[in-house]
């Protein structure tokens, strides 16, 4: 593993690397080296296997982190490769021609926080949201509470309980 990480940072400038357990690491990438570094791992390091892709708004910074899980079975190793993009149109580089798969990960993230992958099959359809005209939904600004208020009216017969009274009263009711 060492070894690996040795080339990755001298080939690819990863920065703040962080061992999880034993043969996981995360690590971060400028964004032009993530696809040259996930073919790299790919083609000559035996990550055969992408797990996921994800995203995380840091709406403070200006920015979304891209998480890439990448497998090699044969070592047992599952590396995270993390980079950076702007929050205000930036798009990521697709690598569905790696990973099939990949597509359906970076259609979500289209659809979810409004992160292009130019190239990328279907990218633009609707995928879980159809007929969404709102903000993409993951996004930190998106609203959930005012959503819901507008969206759908009370039950009649609900009630809210604070949790704290509801099961002391549930658990010692003769106190």
């Amino acid at each position: 593993m060492e070894q690996l990480l040795d080339r990755i940072i001298a080939g690819f400038e990863a920065a703040d690397i962080e061992k999880r357990k034993d043969g996981q690491v995360f690590f971060t990438v400028p964004k032009p080296k993530v696809l040259p570094l996930i073919n790299h791992l790919k083609m000559f390091e035996g990550f055969r296997n992408l797990i996921l892709m994800t995203a995380v708004d840091w709406i403070e910074d200006n920015q979304f982190q891209i998480t890439y899980l990448l497998n090699n079975p044969d070592t047992k190793t599952d590396l995270g490769i993390r980079t950076f993009i702007g929050r205000d149109g930036e798009g990521m580089d697709s690598i569905h021609e790696l990973w099939g798969h990949a597509a359906t990960f970076q259609r979500e993230m289209k659809e979810m926080f409004g992160i292009g992958f130019p190239g990328s099959p279907r990218v633009d359809e609707p995928f879980l949201l159809e007929g969404w005209d709102d903000i993409p939904p993951m996004r930190r600004e998106f609203d959930t509470k005012k959503y819901s208020e507008e969206t759908y009216f009370p039950r009649p017969g609900r009630e809210t309980h604070d949790p704290a009274t509801y099961m002391k009263q549930k658990l010692y009711p003769n106190d």
